[in-house]
């Protein structure tokens, strides 16, 4: 019983977001803002939703977690209506192909499918997949269609990775990391030499070039290349902050000694720091 009522007030208060978002989005009295949104206009806002559901998990602050999967899904709702109004999708097509989906991808759960272990499983899902898509197997699926998806669809930084994973696995691949030490070495020449003489269209060519080579040093070395530059970003805040909390006028009366002065303390007080 219980179950049942709680299943019921979910499903109520999906309904009310669903209401609340079409109230925006109505002409009469609705929200000039929200009115004004298209499914491209949203886009920076759905990337940056998952972007802080992920920094909200990573923080462990259950009420964070709470409020930006909420944010999260009121870009889902919104995008399905601006759709509907349009004829196209409904939130109902969204929910019931993503359930059937998974129905057909977990032959194993929902049929009499059988699986040893979690191999298996990626396994059947890849090939499941490939057959819903009128693609070939994956492994008759030629390598650069995965790679130019892998492009479209992730972050530079995760598709550089997955790409240079993926070229790898099937021996595109250096012999040793020597290789790949000389390879960033030649990648930083071209760029110093592009900056010296090339126009900005190749300079940032090179300038990709010299960070994929970056990236291959961080694979052969097992580092994560986001969570460390992750770590850069947070570093950088943190001793601004320091240098903010000692200071008493704003950081750009101060001279670029006097600037890294202060910042090689804030520096060494969180080195200080457990």
């Amino acid at each position: 019983m219980e179950c049942n009522q709680n299943q019921a007030e979910t499903l109520a208060a999906l309904q009310e977001l669903i209401d609340v978002v079409a109230k925006l989005r109505s002409p009469d009295g609705g929200c000039p803002w929200d009115l004004a949104q298209t499914p491209q206009t949203l886009i920076p806002y759905v990337i940056e939703e998952a972007y802080e559901v992920v920094d909200a998990i990573k923080s462990d602050d259950q009420a964070a977690i709470t409020e930006e999967l909420g944010d999260l899904l009121l870009q889902v709702v919104l995008q399905a209506q601006i759709a509907s109004e349009y004829q196209q999708f409904s939130l109902k097509e969204v929910a019931q192909g993503i359930s059937q989906k998974l129905i057909r991808r977990h032959p194993h759960v929902f049929g009499d499918v059988s699986v040893q272990n979690v191999d298996e499983v990626r396994q059947n899902w890849e090939q499941i997949k490939a057959t819903e898509k009128g693609e070939p197997t994956p492994e008759k699926h030629q390598l650069s269609a995965k790679l130019s998806r892998y492009g479209r669809t992730l972050p530079p930084l995760m598709a550089a990775m997955k790409i240079s994973q993926k070229a790898a696995a099937v021996g595109f691949e250096w012999e040793n990391i020597d290789g790949v030490w000389a390879k960033f070495h030649e990648e930083l020449a071209e760029f110093q030499q592009a900056l010296a003489e090339e126009t900005p269209e190749r300079q940032e060519s090179e300038l990709g070039d010299l960070l994929f080579a970056v990236l291959q040093l961080a694979r052969w070395y097992n580092l994560d290349p986001s969570a460390a530059l992750q770590g850069t970003n947070q570093r950088f805040v943190q001793r601004l902050q320091k240098m903010e909390a000692v200071v008493d006028r704003p950081l750009s009366d101060y001279s670029l000694d006097e600037l890294e002065t202060l910042w090689q303390q804030a520096k060494a007080q969180l080195a200080k720091e457990p």
